[in-house]
């Protein structure tokens, strides 16, 4: 790999944020060697680096969540200790982080109120960001990623920030919300604040991004102005190799399997959202779930994990009527499930181990020994063949995001995959983590499992599915090849406006 020039930009005296030399370690792991990052007024710079470089580390001690071991930081040209979120906010830095930081159990409102945020305030950013009817009394559990996303974006903006930090937002978002997303930010920057910006979502970066600070194994090894083409450029920089996401499904896709379906959905409605959506899944075949924002895919992957009940239609699992009562009975039925939000999937606390061996211990109904012998085997398989990092493994919320997503798949991995519910499982990761789950995808599927796979990113049907069906307004409109499975077609079906080729 070539060298690349200092990682800060030569001048920082109308800088908003200077970063330089930052180091943290947790135990015998180095999490960050020597980060430094600048922002200056009226500018967004991006944050990248593969999995484990050290982006969330650097966010946490940026934004007061944990203590740098050494390293200078200062705002607005005065050296700042920042020893705790609050005191972040209060020095003109606000985060909206990877994943919600939302009391579930509590409504907006009383949210806001956590937080001293003005409820007018958040009202008009709410509407900016095209949620002018979110309700201050509704309940965070009963929302959707989506809008708890929006939700601590709004509640960000109200306080007004000098910089802010937007660590993966738009993974969780549709297309339409993304873009009102970008627009906001611009505009933050167009005012003469700054926008710290993280992605792994190029065509984002190259829309909004100034300039892009790169880390690899915690160390910042690059700094570069956003031009066409930098791309190539980047990923060499937080790779140290060229890669690419891997060859296309539609290259090497088999023919429509037949004979019995291993799921058949038939007219299915959950409320408040899916109103009719029909198809069948066979063995050995990934099928692509493509939709906006509340179309109903989060009510589809709910009623075929357990967690809702449906409000008509019908569910069959190998030519056999289905209706799951809990979550264990899809899981029985052989239907697993990956949320797209790991939150929901992790035991934080426990380690690797005891996250991927979890359905081994659910399994056991009687007393007597339990074949550890056979577990501990399973759950070493998944390890390697994930290739996760397992040296932060006492607590699964030290690894990175794209660890921890691995882990949720492989505990089906090791466990045995009959039907895999993957909902936007890359959402939030690396291009290197992608490149290891879409091979992933498809061998398992070569191996005869069946797998229905929701995407918030319209490039990846292609790259990871057979066929794909679309959702809109509740129903299925479209039904897709992958060789046909264009950005343009997947885009006008999402919208409700047809396609050049007719829907299926």
């Amino acid at each position: 790999m070539t060298s690349h020039p200092d990682p800060l930009p030569a001048s920082t005296a109308d800088a908003l944020l200077d970063a330089r030399n930052v180091a943290k370690s947790f135990g015998a792991v180095r999490a960050l060697t020597d980060a430094s990052l600048t922002v200056r007024r009226g500018e967004v710079v991006a944050l990248m680096g593969a999995n484990g470089a050290g982006k969330s580390t650097f966010v946490k001690i940026l934004t007061g969540a944990i203590r740098p071991d050494a390293g200078r930081v200062t705002i607005r040209g005065a050296e700042a200790r920042v020893g705790s979120p609050a005191e972040a906010r209060r020095s003109g830095l606000v985060p909206v982080y990877q994943e919600p930081s939302l009391i579930p159990d509590l409504d907006v409102s009383d949210n806001l109120r956590l937080g001293d945020t003005d409820a007018e305030a958040f009202r008009h950013w709410a509407a900016e960001l095209g949620h002018p009817e979110l309700r201050l009394d509704a309940m965070i559990r009963d929302l959707p990623l989506a809008t708890l996303r929006i939700i601590d974006l709004a509640r960000a903006l109200a306080s007004t920030p000098d910089v802010l930090l937007l660590d993966e937002l738009t993974a969780a978002l549709p297309t339409d919300l993304v873009e009102r997303v970008l627009r906001v930010a611009r505009a933050q920057a167009d005012d003469g604040r700054g926008v710290i910006y993280i992605s792994h979502r190029f065509a984002e970066i190259a829309e909004l991004c100034d300039r892009a600070t790169v880390l690899r194994d915690g160390r910042s090894v690059g700094d570069v102005e956003i031009t066409e083409g930098v791309e190539d450029r980047v990923v060499e920089m937080m790779l140290g190799t060229r890669i690419d996401l891997g060859k296309r499904a539609a290259e090497t896709a088999r023919p429509r399997p037949e004979g019995r379906p291993r799921l058949r959905v038939q007219n299915l409605a959950a409320a408040p959202k899916l109103t009719d959506a029909s198809f069948e899944l066979h063995p050995g075949e990934v099928l692509g779930v493509v939709a906006l924002e509340g179309q109903g895919q989060d009510e589809l992957f709910e009623v075929l994990a357990g967690f809702r009940k449906p409000a008509g239609g019908t569910i069959e699992i190998d030519g056999a009527p289905a209706r799951f009562r809990h979550p264990a009975d899809a899981i029985a039925a052989g239907l697993s499930f990956v949320p797209g939000n790991r939150a929901e999937a992790l035991f934080r606390e426990r380690s690797v181990r005891e996250n991927i061996a979890m359905p081994f211990s659910a399994r056991a109904r009687t007393w007597g020994p339990l074949r550890l012998r056979h577990e501990k085997t399973r759950v070493a398989e998944a390890v390697e063949r994930l290739q996760i990092d397992t040296r932060a493994q006492g607590e699964v919320q030290r690894l990175s995001g794209g660890n921890q997503q691995k882990v949720t798949i492989g505990r089906w991995l090791a466990h045995g995959v009959k039907t895999l519910l993957l909902f936007d499982p890359t959402r939030g990761i690396d291009v290197r983590t992608k490149r290891q789950i879409y091979p992933l995808v498809r061998e398992l599927a070569e191996q005869g499992a069946a797998i229905l796979y929701f995407t918030s990113e319209l490039g990846e049907v292609p790259l990871a599915c057979d066929r794909a069906v679309v959702i809109f307004n509740g129903r299925v409109v479209d039904l897709v090849e992958a060789t046909e499975a264009t950005e343009e077609r997947l885009m006008r079906a999402a919208y409700g406006l047809g396609t050049a080729e007719g829907a299926a």
